[in-house]
This record gives C-alpha cells, structure tokens and sequence, in this order.
C-alpha cells in the first residue's frame, strides 16, 4: 500500500517524496522518463536569494527555504551516502555607479533585519583573481547564496528516497496522496485539463567550462550566473525563452551567454566549454 504517489522525478518531486518518507510515509515516484530528465538535469545550480527589500510572503518563504539548505542536504547525503555538491559559497555582484553603491549600502541594513542577523549582505573591495569586472572597484558580497549541483542533488535525493523505503516506476496508478511535480509537460496537461493556461514552458540554455574555482563565491553580472561546482567545472547560464522551436537544441543564445560570463569574469577568458545545455 502506498500513501503517497509523486508523479515527477525531477529535483521538487523528490524532495517531496524525500520528505514525506522522512515522516514515515510509503512513497512511490512515478516517471516514465526516469529521475532528472528534465530541467533537473541542466548544469546551473544557483540558489540566490531576492533582493532583501519590499519583503512580501514569497521572499519571506525563498529566505526560509535557503536559510534550511545546509542542514538539508546535509541529511540528504548522509541518508544517500552520496554527495548532492551542496555548498554555501556566497556571491559576488558588480557595482556599476554611485547610485547602485547607494543603493548597495542600504540593502545591508534591510538583510542585516529582514536575513535575521544569520547572514550578510556587504559592499567590498573586489577581490583581485576572482570577481565580476565592476566600473567601481568595489562587489557586493552575500552569504546566504548557496549552489547544489543538480544532477548530484538529484541523484542523491533519489538514493534518500530508496533508502527510506520509497520505490520508483515508469508507470503505476494513483494511490494514496498524489503530488504532481511533472515539469513543463505537467503544465500543458493542466491547461488542459482547466481549459485555460496555467504556465508555459521557458527554455533555457547552460554551459559548464572547465575552471576549477570550487571553493570560491558564486557570481552574478550581466544577467549571467557563474557558479563554481565541486567537481572543478563552473556553470553559466541561462538564456530564458518563451517563444523557441527545438526545446533541447543549443543555439547561438548561448554563445552570447558564453561570451558575456567571460566578459563579466576575466578568470574564465581561456576555460574551455566542455558541455552546453538546454532544457525547459
């Protein structure tokens, strides 16, 4: 007998089946395209908080939810044996002018209240070998930021979940609860269902270059993420396209992602790309 059925084996629905077999529940994960087939499986992994200002319930719950991350995966992996390439590194952003400076300035304060004292929000010196390209000298630094690698987080909370009992199918009928966490191909199937749309696919496109700055801050400038993983690679990305004809074929949108993370961050001028990505 299973009391919850999750249909989607991407990174939300095995944290939910995750969960629940934590409380003692019978879980069963249905996919008939297996664990992170979709946007679970890209490359990027930011797990960058919103700006901590005009707090509202939705960022209160993202700061909630970061804030929970460590201890998280940290359970995770010790219930899987395998790491999910969690770690809290932080961030780095430019700071183009005085206003952005001002502006800087006075959103430490609001994260010193609104991140609870637990985490910082600070203007600095850019440091020297790894930074983003800022017009100011000087880089936002946030602690809170954090990265997962996602397919090693997938990969792990699927061992979690096999570990505690849970199984997984291609196919199985409803039983129990049932959470659907079923990706893009979920939301065509509701707007359907509803007779009206309830959200579109976005494609995005990623790449991974090989440059090994592990342990160091994540960085975001010019509407790029650069996240350094575990693993020796660092991750850019993504486009976000709402009107595209092949949903995991990489174009020249990635290109100009490609040569905007290297223009935003000097260190990686010479890496090599060794893999590109796309995916809704």
């Amino acid at each position: 007998m299973v009391d919850v059925t999750v249909r989607g084996a991407g990174a939300f629905g095995l944290a939910v089946a995750y969960a629940c077999a934590t409380m003692g529940a019978k879980v069963r994960v249905v996919d008939p395209h297996g664990a992170g087939a979709g946007s679970s499986g890209g490359l990027v992994g930011a797990l960058a908080p919103h700006v901590p200002e005009n707090w509202n319930e939705k960022k209160a719950f993202q700061f909630a939810a970061l804030a929970m991350g460590a201890e998280f995966w940290a359970e995770v992996a010790r219930v899987a044996g395998r790491d999910p390439g969690y770690a809290r590194t932080g961030r780095l952003q430019p700071i183009a002018d005085d206003h952005a400076l001002e502006l800087a300035e006075a959103r430490a304060n609001t994260a010193a209240d609104l991140w609870q004292g637990r985490f910082g929000w600070e203007v600095i010196e850019a440091p020297q070998l790894w930074a983003p390209v800022s017009p100011t000298g000087l880089v936002i630094r946030d602690t809170l930021t954090a990265r997962m690698a996602p397919r090693s987080a997938v990969a792990a909370l699927a061992a979690a979940v096999a570990q505690l009992g849970g199984d997984f199918a291609e196919e199985a009928p409803d039983e129990g609860r049932v959470v659907w966490a079923t990706g893009a191909g979920g939301l065509v199937a509701l707007s359907e269902h509803f007779g009206k749309t309830v959200g579109v696919a976005v494609k995005g496109q990623s790449a991974a270059l090989r440059y090994d700055a592990r342990d160091l801050p994540q960085i975001f400038a010019g509407g790029v993420h650069i996240v350094p993983h575990a693993d020796g690679t660092v991750a850019i990305g993504s486009t976000t396209e709402r009107d595209f004809e092949e949903p995991t074929t990489c174009d020249a949108q990635l290109d100009d992602v490609i040569a905007r993370a290297r223009a935003a961050c000097p260190a990686l001028a010479d890496a090599p790309v060794i893999e590109r990505w796309a995916g809704l």
